[in-house]
């Protein structure tokens, strides 16, 4: 509950900090409290989803799932990482596993028709062919998630057992971020930089996500915004310390504002990453050459 109150607070680390010590807690539990620690993992995983640590928010929802399968909370929220580390295909299985468990749930179907926009642009005709497999819910899950309010109040409507008032009421504001993000997206698409910005500030203003700071970033390299497009970037690494996207483009603004030194550095790390970057290694000559 602890916890909960911190979340509605917006404050994310608090409150994660708080959910795993309840973990802890519970740790000696064993399966007795199963279903109490999955209702925790994805909680916590709400705060991950948040804070824009989106591979931290996969891993706890992953737990969520192996101790509760086929949970709705954990699902969505799994979805909305893979989507925005660009996993689309394991976002659009996740997806389409909660749409099993309650056909109902809007958020599921958006998402189910975002990921096949997506891959449609990245894969082309063929994109269903490679997908992952996606599992078969068994009807006893979908009864357990079964209630009156299943899919009533939005994306993330909690089972009975699950604390009220903590990372389900902000479900809507995450849907509003993505949505506002996709609209910069298209803006960029049109060559529309400026009003991209906009579009991505307020995006961020409802969810700090590392995907929508390095977009925002590159519209402030174009404008030719080096500064704010080297702020943007950090703030992306602090989210995703390996981001490659934060790295290179981070290291592009700073050649601009001629700080050779730490653009080699950012470089040099992305590298370590994506040894065979070939944008990466360009940059780097040039900037040896500077």
């Amino acid at each position: 509950r602890a916890g909960n109150e911190e979340f509605r607070r917006g404050q994310y680390g608090p409150a994660a900090a708080l959910y795993t010590r309840a973990l802890a807690l519970l740790g000696t539990a064993g399966e007795a409290a199963a279903e109490e620690r999955s209702v925790l993992l994805a909680n916590r995983a709400a705060c991950h989803l948040k804070n824009g640590a989106c591979r931290l928010c996969v891993a706890d929802c992953s737990g969520a799932l192996d101790l509760v399968p086929f949970g709705i909370k954990p699902l969505l929220r799994r979805a909305a990482a893979y989507e925005a580390l660009e996993r689309y295909q394991l976002a659009y299985v996740d997806y389409k596993t909660a749409l099993q468990v309650d056909c109902s749930i809007q958020a599921a179907h958006d998402g189910v028709n975002r990921m096949t926009k997506a891959l449609l642009e990245k894969d082309g005709v063929n994109w269903r062919q490679t997908l992952p497999p996606i599992p078969t819910v068994p009807v006893s899950a979908q009864m357990r998630w079964s209630g009156p309010s299943a899919g009533a109040s939005g994306a993330n409507t909690p089972p009975a057992t699950a604390p009220r008032g903590g990372p389900d009421q902000t479900a809507a504001d995450t849907e509003r971020a993505r949505t506002l993000k996709e609209e910069g997206n298209e803006l960029v698409k049109k060559g529309n930089h400026k009003k991209a910005v906009e579009k991505y500030s307020e995006s961020l203003k409802l969810n700090q996500e590392c995907a929508t700071y390095t977009n925002r970033a590159l519209c402030y390299l174009t404008l030719k915004q080096y500064k704010e497009a080297v702020q943007d970037c950090t703030e992306a690494l602090r989210l995703d310390p390996k981001n490659v996207k934060a790295l290179y483009r981070r290291a592009q603004a700073l050649k601009e504002l001629k700080d050779y030194k730490s653009s080699i550095a950012d470089i040099k790390s992305l590298l370590k990453t994506e040894p065979k970057n070939t944008a990466a290694l360009r940059l780097l000559q040039e900037l040896k050459r500077a």
